[in-house]
């Protein structure tokens, strides 16, 4: 438990400080959350359910970036569901990782000068038992930072009793229904973890290698192949070329000399090899190649395995005892010596496959291994939505899982590690082969042993979605909350994680799939859209960053840049810039407090309302609409883009300032506005809350003197609009903002006053004129005003008197002088353009440099000209 979940909580604050203090409240006020029971789940409530499971971080974990941009979301959609009246449920739990979590373990032990095998089995796992106990599960307290809304009461790990007993089942029912089989095929091997990985356990890379072609066979009948690893040459069975490859038809069917072995070999004709590639002609080596054991498959080619689990070379004596790589070395030689070698290329740069655990190049390796047969569970997990039972946002992400799930091969799922899933199946001393439920009895008696591998981890987070609800067991909970109502996850695992869920909750569930929609998103990058890794050191700590500018800050920034299955960048200056909009809001919340704004009581009738009041509370009207419409879209950059220049632009920049004057006039209006604004911020805070819920929070039940946000009620649309009043109050900022610009070209300061008189008669704008005067630093004509500048705007006319303010001469004569400037650029630019001989040689980017330095010297012109016009005469 971190520091912050140590802490008692307090009540909330009944009034706010001067300055908004994330540090101070964050801790305290998620753990009076959790206290109060608000993120639980009640499977007998009569509530409709709305379920999302977390996507289970590995107990070795902590919290990076990509959790943070993922349970953000998942937060959202929570909150804003249980707000909305739904039984929210959101699984929390964490995933056993047998890799990571061993090679964790197996570190600490090589410190004590040990390995697992000086423990023993029994007692390695419990030392791993005692880690996680321990030093596991790390990122819980920092979900807590975050503000994760989890129902913790509920929170799973894949090894515990409970999903144990549901891998056993499941394995059990695959087993009999002969979905699950062993056999001896390729697999993606580890010779430092001594394991067999999965597809997504293996990340690629451009390493520097090598090329090599080397001379099989002699004279008319030898054949050239190129290799990256001719270390597998020794375990060569054929050369194969393509039926249709005339060079080599006379070939096909005799056999050749595999050097340095000694052996023979025949040249086989088959259709995967590419004629138009390197020879046309490839060296086949089934036990070291998934392609060639395809090969080997076809043409009954035996397989010579030629390295051991490290690695190492096992056959032909020179190289008997050789590290792949040492072998690799003296392999070239030894060909080279024969005069074999036809070319050599180094370096040859080519994608390498590693171990995302420990970074060792993987081996493919032949082996004997659990698999499942995906066929008819691949095709219920297409089939479910093409036919609409599951969603998948965006649609257009649709084509790349069906590209995966229609051409699934058969997944291994053993993993020769001591931690996780033991397969549950027993051999017997007669060649006997039992697999045993989870509540049958193993056999017992002489000869009878386990199998000693455990289950590929991504099958125990296949059940995921209905393990965490007790299935097998018929639970209450399993009722009401299976199917997930969404599942929010990046489209980086879609194939591996979201694939197997689906295969699985299928075959489980009768047909039920586990979510109505799967929600991707995309990775989150660096602000120039650069992957984020240590090694280009732009990895990021989210912890610093909330630490710096509070958990809300990173909430809302990585929110502003969800776009459906689209990456997102990301750099310290935005949140620093999130900080600053809920500083805006902890600011705009005081002023309303200290103005008297309230929540009690009717909304006065619309009658009573200034137009400023209708306009803000039409405008609110439609940004909780547009807010629920990106919601169901799960389109979070639209909805926080939206709440962001509503709150900023409209309430605080607009609404808060126009009510100035009304709050000073005090009377029957100010009362009015008091109530409209306090309506504003109360639906505004509660439209924030599920992405910013701890300045929220505070600022809400300072307002209100409601209990909670988390448990408040949503808002609805009301259907309140209001045409006139936003037409005039548009009208109103046109002019405002016109007169502003007017005033920033004049070199004035934006607090020095100006004399004005204002024409408004006639106009929607003559109800305005003090908070005109008061927004623009506009005071009364008085004697002596001198109109030297009038600028007419939307129907009004503001003369202003600018003789006292500014220097005339002066200024005309620094415009003047820019203009000059201005204008010498374009003639440069257009000099440039109109050389043909400098367009022919150019870089086009240089060109396009060049035409936004003209455009950009145009608008300047226009502008200092515009300025000028406007001086009054000297």
């Amino acid at each position: 438990m971190t520091d912050n979940a140590q802490q008692q909580p307090t009540a909330p604050p009944t009034e706010l400080p001067t300055q908004y203090a994330p540090a101070d409240v964050e801790g305290p006020l998620y753990e009076r959350w959790v206290e109060r029971g608000y993120f639980d789940a009640d499977e007998k409530s009569d509530k409709p359910p709305f379920t999302v499971v977390i996507p289970p971080p590995n107990v070795t974990g902590s919290l990076h970036l990509g959790h943070a941009f993922e349970h953000t979301l998942i937060d959202a959609l929570t909150r804003r569901k249980r707000m909305q009246g739904y039984e929210t449920l959101w699984q929390p739990g964490m995933d056993h990782a047998g890799i990571a979590t061993q090679n964790v373990v197996e570190r600490e032990l090589a410190k004590e000068g040990k390995s697992r095998h000086d423990l023993g089995r029994e007692d390695f796992v419990q030392r791993v038992w005692q880690w996680k106990s321990e030093s596991g599960g790390q990122i819980s307290g920092q979900m807590r930072r975050l503000g994760d809304g989890v129902a913790w009461s509920r929170e799973r790990f894949t090894m515990d009793e409970g999903l144990s007993q549901a891998v056993q089942t499941i394995f059990k029912r695959l087993h009999d229904d002969e979905l699950i089989y062993r056999a001896e095929r390729i697999i993606n091997w580890c010779p430092r973890c001594l394991t067999a990985i999965s597809d997504i356990e293996v990340e690629y890379q451009d390493d520097d290698g090598e090329l090599v072609s080397i001379r099989y066979g002699e004279g008319d009948t030898s054949i050239v192949v190129a290799t990256t690893r001719a270390e597998t040459m020794l375990g060569d069975t054929a050369i194969a070329v393509h039926p249709d490859d005339e060079r080599y038809r006379h070939m096909v069917g005799t056999e050749i000399e595999l050097p340095l072995t000694g052996r023979r070999i025949p040249v086989v004709a088959d259709a995967h090899v590419d004629p138009e590639f390197g020879t046309g002609a490839v060296k086949v080596t089934p036990a070291h190649d998934p392609n060639d054991f395809e090969i080997g498959q076809r043409h009954d080619l035996p397989s010579v395995a030629v390295m051991d689990e490290h690695a190492v070379i096992t056959t032909h004596g020179p190289f008997q005892g050789l590290d792949r790589l040492e072998a690799r070395s003296a392999i070239v030689a030894a060909l080279r010596a024969e005069g074999r070698i036809v070319a050599e290329k180094r370096p040859y740069v080519h994608s390498v496959g590693h171990c995302s655990r420990c970074k060792t190049t993987i081996e493919p390796r032949l082996s004997m291994q659990w698999w499942v047969k995906v066929g008819p569970l691949a095709k219920a997990a297409g089939d479910a939505v093409r036919e609409g039972k599951v969603k998948i946002h965006p649609q257009e992400m649709e084509k790349r899982y069906f590209d995966w799930v229609d051409n699934l091969h058969d997944w291994c799922i053993s993993r020769q590690l001591w931690w996780g899933h033991r397969i549950p199946v027993w051999y017997g001393p007669n060649g006997e082969v039992v697999c045993v439920g989870p509540n049958e009895e193993p056999p017992t008696g002489e000869g009878w042993h386990q199998d000693t591998d455990v289950l590929d981890t991504w099958f125990s987070s296949g059940l995921w979605p209905f393990s965490t609800l007790g299935w097998p067991e018929q639970t209450e909970s399993l009722a009401k909350f299976y199917p997930n109502s969404v599942l929010v996850t990046g489209y980086d695992i879609l194939f591996f994680w979201v694939a197997r869920m689906m295969m699985f909750g299928l075959y489980a569930m009768d047909g039920t799939p586990p979510f109505h929609t799967v929600a991707l998103h995309g990775m989150v990058r660096d602000q120039f859209g650069k992957k984020m890794s240590k090694s280009f050191g732009n990895a990021v700590n989210p912890l610093d960053w909330m630490d710096k500018y509070g958990s809300d800050a990173l909430r809302f920034t990585l929110a502003r840049g969800a776009n459906p299955g689209v990456d997102v960048p990301i750099g310290e200056d935005w949140v620093q810039g999130s900080r600053n909009f809920a500083n805006k809001i902890w600011n705009a919340t005081r002023f309303a407090l200290m103005n008297g704004a309230t929540v009690e009581g009717p909304l006065p009738d619309a009658s009573k309302m200034s137009a400023t009041d209708r306009w803000i509370l039409s405008r609110l009207n439609t940004v909780v609409a547009e807010v629920d419409a990106y919601y169901d879209d799960f389109q979070f950059a639209k909805l926080s883009d939206a709440l962001f220049h509503f709150a900023w632009d409209e309430v605080f920049d607009w609404y808060v300032e126009l009510s100035k004057t009304t709050f000073q006039a005090g009377g029957e209006a100010a009362e009015v506005s008091q109530r409209v604004l306090g309506e504003v911020l109360d639906v505004t805070l509660k439209l924030l809350h599920p992405i910013v819920p701890f300045v929220t929070e505070t600022l809400w039940t300072t307002l209100t003197g409601g209990e909670s946000l988390v448990i408040a009620d949503w808002p609805q649309d009301s259907g309140f609009r209001d045409a006139t009043a936003e037409r005039e109050i548009e009208t109103l900022q046109s002019v405002i903002t016109e007169v502003r610009r007017f005033r920033a070209d004049q070199g004035l300061q934006p607090g020095q006053r100006v004399p004005a008189r204002l024409t408004l008669e006639g106009t929607a704008l003559a109800p305005h004129e003090a908070a005109i005067r008061q927004l623009l630093r506009l005071q009364p004509e008085g004697e002596g005003f001198t109109a030297t500048a009038t600028l007419p705007v939307s129907g009004a006319t503001v003369a202003l008197d600018l003789s006292g303010t500014i220097d005339v001469a002066a200024e005309r004569k620094r415009l003047t002088k820019d203009l000059g400037a201005a204008q010498k650029e374009r003639q440069q630019a257009e000099a440039k353009l109109g050389n043909e001989a400098f367009l022919a040689k150019a870089p086009d980017q240089v060109v396009e440099k060049i035409r936004t330095r003209l455009a950009k010297a145009d608008e300047d012109i226009t502008r200092i000209e515009n300025q000028l016009a406007k001086l009054p005469a000297n």
